[in-house]
């Protein structure tokens, strides 16, 4: 014979917590009737659009950068031709400028060769010029 039969206010503290559980239902949606269904239309419509815009601001934001790298390569190839083009001019400058072509322009333009050279000193005491 059992004590439970005996005594049956005595109830096993699992039986107790399920008989509690079960008198108290929690639920975290109101309760629906049988048959209906819960609206999702408002949801999914927002989800899309809210999905939308961010894809729609992606692709700006991509066509943006895209815009901008094609700028900067377009500017990089400018910078490169216009420091081959100064690199050019430099070395034809220095090709006019060297001693022999001056010299050699110097004679096509009639004009020869000192073999005295004389030099001007100007004195600044006496301001005058004397040849030497």
């Amino acid at each position: 014979m059992a004590i439970t039969n005996l005594a049956p206010e005595i109830v096993s503290p699992k039986q107790s917590l399920v008989e509690k559980s079960s008198r108290a239902v929690l639920r975290l949606v109101p309760d629906m009737g049988m048959g209906e269904k819960a609206d999702n239309k408002a949801f999914i419509t927002f989800v899309s659009v809210v999905g939308g815009v961010g894809l729609l601001l992606l692709l700006g934001i991509n066509t943006l950068l895209a815009q901008g790298a094609f700028e900067l390569h377009r500017l990089q190839v400018k910078a490169t031709t216009l420091s081959d083009q100064r690199d050019a001019m430099v070395r034809q400058i220095g090709k006019a400028s060297s001693p022999d072509q001056v010299a050699a322009d110097a004679t096509k333009l009639g004009m020869i060769p000192s073999v005295n050279p004389r030099f001007i000193s100007v004195d600044p005491l006496t301001n005058t010029t004397t040849s030497k």
